[in-house]
């Protein structure tokens, strides 16, 4: 069975890790029999009139499990896990459920409307009413990106993987068969559709950060020669910053 874990807000603008690495540190604290399948980073809607550290983006962890009563016993190591790692000032919130469950039809909607529109708590609340939706600091208003990153991850084609088993060991220069081996697609965005060859290489710009595109973790590149291929992405400088100007983030989406 499939367990989706959500967490967001959990950073300041002088804090040393964020949401994005306080899931990836999660993949420590799970079950021996249990699996991580990934941690993705979903974008949320970045608008004047919500404050956010960076990017405002939430994350989710996938775990595969044997049988449903590991469930709860995630659940407790992840407030414990932000217990542990929380930082004065943030507010920080997790959801979790399981694939499958009655209401993730409305978890998978709530997350699309959290990428358009502002949301607040009591919309979490209702859309996560069947599932785990709790708060651990300061307003709690983190409860609402951890309901759309579930949400959003559920559905399949929303979001970045930022682990995936040996993601951050892959080289600059690499085959596609090579990738693939590393459980990540390679798919051509040129105009013609042409499909890259197992032998032939990506330029990877040391930075291999998947989408998520039908259940998979996808890279997206570009043709620059006969049989060389570049990946789109690249990493960015971090932005701080808010509406008013003030280096701070509160929550996810306006409540």
């Amino acid at each position: 069975m499939r367990i989706y874990l959500g967490f967001d807000d959990t950073d300041t603008i002088d804090a040393d890790h964020g949401t994005g690495k306080l899931a990836r540190w999660f993949q420590n604290q799970i079950p021996d029999s249990c699996q991580i399948s990934g941690v993705l980073r979903q974008q949320l809607l970045v608008h004047e009139s919500i404050p956010y550290t960076s990017h405002n983006s939430a994350a989710c962890v996938v775990i595969d499990a044997p049988e449903a009563c590991f469930l709860k016993i995630i659940i407790d190591r992840a407030a414990q896990h932000v217990a542990q790692y929380y930082l004065k000032g943030s507010d920080p919130g997790i959801c979790a459920a399981i694939d499958g469950d009655s209401a993730m039809g409305d978890l998978m909607n709530f997350g699309r409307e959290c990428t358009r529109k502002l949301l607040t708590q009591k919309d979490a609340l209702d859309a996560a009413r069947q599932v785990h939706l709790s708060g651990h600091g300061g307003t709690n208003d983190g409860i609402i990106g951890a309901a759309a990153a579930v949400g959003l991850t559920a559905t399949g084609w929303h979001g970045r993987f930022i682990e995936l088993g040996r993601l951050r060991k892959i080289p600059d220069i690499i085959s596609v068969k090579d990738l693939e081996s590393f459980g990540v697609k390679v798919v051509s965005l040129d105009r013609d559709a042409s499909v890259p060859k197992p032998e032939e290489m990506v330029i990877t710009n040391n930075w291999v950060r998947p989408r998520l595109l039908g259940q998979e973790p996808v890279l997206m590149v570009v043709e620059r020669g006969k049989g060389i291929w570049e990946n789109i992405g690249e990493k960015r400088q971090k932005r701080n910053h808010n509406a008013a100007g003030v280096l701070d983030k509160k929550q996810a989406c306006l409540s």
